[in-house]
């Protein structure tokens, strides 16, 4: 899928994020912007954005600090790809609220929703945590409650060890995104606390903030099998946005079989149905 436009941002530290906005097919209901995962980017979300831009949303996707062209431009090739650079943790979640004002600018009118995926779910946490009115409605896939006991530290892969093991099986069910992964010139699979560092991946740490004094509806989506959070985490991210932050719709599915990247699995098309159908409940069609 071929974006409407491309464009950049500079953020408070001097590097140029890159981003995609995808228009949407008829009368717009809506934007959403899309947070990719760790080691990736935002052009491995075609299949969602064709079915949001489908639905009637506008899409910016954005490649994050140190990562997909943001990072091979940042970093002058892709040998540092994931690294985050100066700033950190706290400069890549400020250079997503700099794109959140791009959209609100460009868009005063719609309503937005937030979607993160992996570590762009943990992003979208902290943006929620600081912006709760910037937002009307969040998407987490592939999350988990960022505590020490919740998030997986061990190496994402150890269920699926072996002499014939690929590397990449806890990504998907289906083999051949394991290999578009591995061959994907924008991707890297060096492990998030190997890119972060320890300090920087330890500021991932933090609870749904108490009292949002706002209502936003939040829709969790996760793998059975996903090794980084997995439904108990989800599950207890979910309580905690009902019980600290005072949320009245808060949803969460789990998919049988499935492992992290639930828009890249096989029953990934009933996924996309079932976002779609989330998001039609809450931001009604116009025109």
């Amino acid at each position: 899928m071929v974006a409407s436009r491309t464009a950049e941002f500079v953020d408070a530290y001097g590097i140029a994020i890159v981003y995609d906005v995808y228009e949407a097919e008829g009368v717009p209901r809506g934007a959403v912007q899309l947070l990719h995962g760790v080691g990736e980017h935002a052009g491995r979300y075609e299949a969602v954005i064709e079915a949001l831009t489908r639905d009637g949303f506008h899409v910016y996707a954005d490649d994050h600090r140190g990562h997909g062209r943001t990072g091979i431009r940042q970093h002058g090739g892709p040998e540092k790809l994931g690294q985050l650079g100066k700033g950190g943790l706290h400069a890549a979640v400020a250079a997503c609220w700099q794109l959140t004002g791009i959209i609100r600018a460009e868009h005063p009118d719609l309503p937005l929703v937030l979607i993160g995926h992996s570590w762009g779910s943990f992003l979208s946490q902290k943006l929620l945590n600081q912006h709760p009115e910037a937002y009307d409605a969040v998407v987490l896939s592939g999350s988990a409650y960022l505590t020490p006991t919740h998030l997986n530290a061990a190496p994402l892969n150890a269920r699926w060890k072996g002499p014939e093991a690929h590397g990449l099986e806890w990504l998907s069910r289906d083999q051949a995104v394991w290999q578009a992964f591995r061959d994907d010139p924008l991707t890297t699979e060096v492990p998030l606390l190997k890119l972060f560092g320890p300090i920087e991946a330890a500021r991932l740490y933090g609870r749904p903030k108490r009292d949002l004094g706002h209502s936003v509806p939040v829709l969790l989506m996760v793998g059975r099998d996903d090794p980084v959070g997995g439904p108990r985490s989800v599950h207890k991210l979910a309580d905690a946005y009902r019980s600290r932050s005072s949320l009245t719709d808060v949803t969460t599915l789990v998919y049988p079989d499935a492992r992290h990247e639930i828009f890249n699995e096989v029953q990934a098309d009933a996924v996309r149905a079932d976002l779609l159908a989330w998001l039609d409940a809450r931001i009604p069609a116009r025109g």
